[in-house]
């Protein structure tokens, strides 16, 4: 396996900033450019969206490799699928869209059935951030007020997008709180690496370093259990073609060991990409898009490879905390390496 990289890695990425048009009320939305050792990333400051992501493959050729969509009317035309969004404050559901938190009732919204999901009707995903250069890379932030979507406490958050050696990418997470939250971010990426214009993902070949997957209800919500992989559908821990019907969160090895290790590795035969993900992140939501009907893409387009904490866990003590209390800072970290084989 060679890095896409080869001898000639730059010091730090290019970094550009542009008009992008605006939202329906108005609202101006900017588009950043990041580009280093052959990889380049676009991001925008409506829902900090990672609009696309182009990587060379076996013979060179730069592709699109991530879903995104051309205009900012599109993300406010589809905004249900989450296409390249920051979704938060909390990822993935919270069951009953309400918790307990030092024994005070916090009422969410329920915007899936009676579950809260991906921080609820107007989420991060949902939002125009304020956005500022870093070396090699982009700072986006908000803040999310004090009663957001039911959420208790002023939340100051941001995310940092750098492209490293190889042109990685990788996101960093930090925030503060003003009084005790509860907080679980992600970025809703999905990855075809063939072409995001290829049609299904599912014939990529995927390895997760997970031994264990929280289980579900009918309403995708975890009963608290937590079940080893070993003779069920969800153990990818040898490599092998994606396929159908995934909407599960995996428990990683060594996601909480300081993201060096290995989390995540999908692989394209036909390109010779491969996509490696690490993190500091205790879980990984696998979800193969199935229900995409067309507009604007096909079932299973894309991989959504969500890296998190459990879904849930205000309300499973059992599960690793996602409890922010003033005095303390979020920091989360995830990186997607590029390479070719």
């Amino acid at each position: 396996m060679t890095m896409t990289s080869g001898t000639d890695s730059t010091d730090t990425a290019a970094v550009q900033a542009e008009d992008f048009g605006a939202l329906a009320d108005g609202t101006p939305v900017r588009r950043w450019t990041l580009e280093r050792d052959g990889v380049r990333v676009r991001i925008l400051t409506y829902g900090a969206i990672v609009q696309s992501v182009e990587t060379p493959g076996r013979d060179g050729t730069r592709a699109p490799v991530a879903l995104g969509l051309p205009d900012v009317a599109g993300y406010e035309e589809f905004p249900g699928p989450y296409f390249g969004a920051v979704v938060g404050r909390y990822a993935n559901r919270i069951g009953g869209a309400s918790f307990v938190l030092d024994g005070r009732t916090h009422r969410l919204t329920a915007n899936e059935g009676d579950t809260h999901l991906h921080g609820g009707a107007r989420g991060f995903d949902k939002q125009v951030w304020d956005a500022v250069a870093v070396p090699g890379g982009v700072r986006m932030s908000l803040v999310s007020a004090d009663g957001d979507e039911g959420y208790p406490g002023r939340l100051d958050f941001s995310v940092t997008y750098t492209l490293g050696p190889g042109g990685a990418l990788v996101l960093g997470y930090r925030a503060v709180t003003d009084a005790p939250t509860v907080l679980n971010p992600t970025s809703h990426l999905y990855w075809n690496l063939a072409g995001a214009d290829s049609g299904s993902a599912l014939g990529q070949q995927l390895r997760i370093e997970a031994g264990y997957f929280t289980p579900v209800d009918g309403a995708s919500v975890p009963t608290g259990e937590v079940a080893p992989v070993a003779g069920t559908r969800f153990d990818f821990r040898r490599t092998r073609a994606v396929g159908a019907g995934y909407d599960q969160n995996l428990v990683l090895e060594e996601g909480a060991r300081g993201g060096d290790a290995v989390a995540a590795e999908l692989y394209d035969a036909w390109s010779g990409r491969v996509l490696t993900v690490r993190t500091t992140e205790p879980g990984l939501q696998l979800y193969t898009a199935d229900h995409f009907d067309g507009r604007p893409f096909g079932p299973c387009a894309g991989i959504a490879l969500e890296t998190q904490h459990f879904p849930d866990a205000p309300n499973r003590p059992e599960f690793p905390s996602t409890v922010l209390r003033p005095g303390e800072e979020f920091a989360s970290r995830t990186v997607y390496a590029f390479s070719v084989r």
